[in-house]
């Protein structure tokens, strides 16, 4: 008789097949925590809280599952407050998660079920395994469904009852107040525009202006009572009015109108002139700084003029005729051409004065000339003045100046040497700020034919 196989053995089948189902049973119970013998990342996470948040729960990363939530506990931090300290169990593709990543706790559905959502980095450095995911990055902290709802508490939802039906009783019958409301809301709006850019302009300065307004306020916060008693004292004056309020206020009122129409136009005009206006006032505050010195001074000449001015009638007469001269001398046909003339003239003599006038101003060689000139034939010594003939024996050598040369004394002793300055800087226009002449300094053993190497003083005898 021939043994059958095993398929032939009811007994090892039906094991096998409990086996399969057993070992099927228990992947499905397990799934949620993972397949066993499959290699897994692991992380912990501080969150500020995990409620409604339970063990199995998935972490997902872009809407995909990556893990899931393998333990939470709670963590008491060294300044009192508590978090929850949670470990994940994520796929070895998410690893290393980069270090600048996010997370939070968000609602899977409308009855409480929750997942942790990882917001993936850039960072080029990662999380090493086991490492923990700091509380700064469990950002925004995440709100509750059921703090939504406990915001309609029995007061707010009274309160919105409440105005509910009183926007129902304000609008109730008023359709035809609000067609007219609506009908005249274009031309506000139309008129809205240019008001609304010219508060946006940054001429306008609405910014300032709030600001001012703020400290204004802030001014006159400690005048409350004062102000409180300016009203009570209004109340009294308006009743005063009461009298006179038709027509005189009345009139005032409706020609009120016209006059801010009139400002509307002509305003924008005046723009131009208030700007010129506050530039000169700017400009002219030094001068009304100096004014505090100055004022004496003012009042003494202002004093002064009211003694002259009575005197002036008769030299204005006296004026006329000369005036009446002057008159006819610039009506004179060659008056024109001789001014043009004399105006060539001393375009032409500008720039020679401009060369000149340093000599003097900066160096005062013109003044010194005339006194020197005047020194030389009245001043002098027992032996005359010192316009006079000496005899001043020269160096010897080459080329002496006592005698024919045919070269500028130039050695080889270190007297004989020529030192001549024929043009000397007067600190003229292109020239060196100095004045030269008279203040050469003596070049021992060496020829000088021109200006003095280096830069001298800008000052002569009496003009520093």
């Amino acid at each position: 008789m021939r043994r059958g196989g095993v398929a032939g053995n009811p007994v090892l089948i039906g094991a096998a097949t409990i086996l399969v189902v057993l070992v099927a049973v228990f992947l499905a119970y397990n799934a949620n925590r993972g397949l066993p013998f499959v290699p897994t990342y692991e992380l912990k996470a501080e969150v500020p809280s995990a409620a409604n948040l339970v063990v199995g729960n998935d972490v997902r990363i872009g809407g995909s599952r990556v893990g899931f939530v393998s333990d939470i506990q709670a963590e008491r931090r060294d300044d009192g407050s508590t978090i929850a300290l949670l470990d994940l169990t994520l796929e070895r593709d998410v690893a290393p998660l980069p270090l600048d990543s996010t997370l939070i706790i968000r609602p899977r559905s409308a009855l409480g079920l929750k997942y942790v959502e990882i917001t993936r980095g850039t960072d080029s450095e990662g999380y090493d395994d086991g490492a923990t995911i700091p509380l700064a990055a469990a950002t925004p902290t995440p709100v509750e469904f059921d703090e939504v709802l406990n915001m309609f508490d029995e007061e707010t939802r009274a309160a919105a009852a409440a105005s509910t039906r009183g926007f129902g009783d304000a609008f109730a019958g008023r359709g035809e107040s609000i067609n007219t409301a609506i009908g005249a809301f274009r031309p506000l709006l139309r008129d809205v525009v240019p008001v609304a850019r010219n508060l946006a302009s940054p001429e306008t300065n609405l910014r300032r202006f709030v600001v001012e307004l703020g400290d204004a306020a802030a001014i006159v916060a400690p005048a409350a009572e004062a102000q409180a008693e300016l009203f009570v004292n209004l109340d009294t004056t308006f009743r005063a009015l009461r009298e006179v309020a038709r027509p005189y206020i009345q009139d005032s009122i409706s020609g009120g109108v016209p006059a801010l129409d009139t400002a509307i136009r002509t305003l924008p005009v005046q723009r131009p002139f208030l700007r010129n206006t506050e530039g000169l006032f700017r400009e002219l505050r030094p001068g009304a700084a100096a004014l505090r010195t100055s004022a004496p001074t003012i009042a003494d000449a202002l004093e002064e003029g009211t003694r002259t001015l009575p005197r002036t009638p008769p030299f204005n007469r006296r004026l006329a005729s000369l005036l009446d001269e002057l008159q006819t001398f610039a009506e004179d046909p060659q008056v024109s051409p001789g001014l043009d003339g004399t105006t060539e003239t001393l375009e032409s003599l500008d720039p020679t004065l401009a060369f000149i006038t340093p000599a003097q101003t900066v160096c005062n060689y013109l003044t010194l000339w005339f006194r020197n000139v005047s020194s030389l034939l009245s001043v002098g010594d027992r032996n005359g003045t010192w316009q006079r003939f000496i005899i001043v024996a020269t160096p010897q050598g080459p080329n002496s100046e006592g005698g024919p040369a045919s070269a500028p004394a130039n050695g080889p002793t270190e007297d004989n040497h020529l030192h001549t300055n024929p043009y000397p800087h007067t600190a003229a226009p292109g020239q060196p700020r100095e004045c030269e002449a008279g203040n050469e300094p003596f070049a021992r053993g060496r020829t000088v034919l021109s200006n003095p190497p280096g830069t001298q003083q800008a000052r002569t005898e009496g003009n520093p």
